[in-house]
């Protein structure tokens, strides 16, 4: 094997790991979105009633 395959190579190997970091990347910051999403819409960790004025629903009968 001469010396430009051997450096043709090396370098194709470097680019590939390079590929291989940023799919990885990519893939990570997907799943983190669908998560949030997911949590968003299931509404965990949060207040259902966040984004209401203050005092709403604070007398709601439930009993009947």
């Amino acid at each position: 094997m001469d010396m430009m395959a051997t450096v043709s190579s090396m370098l194709a190997m470097q680019a590939s790991g390079t590929q291989m970091q940023m799919a990885a990347s990519f893939i990570k910051q997907n799943a983190d979105a669908e998560k949030s999403a997911v949590l968003t819409l299931l509404g965990a960790g949060q207040n259902s009633s966040a984004n209401l004025g203050a005092g709403v629903g604070g007398s709601l009968d439930v009993s009947a």
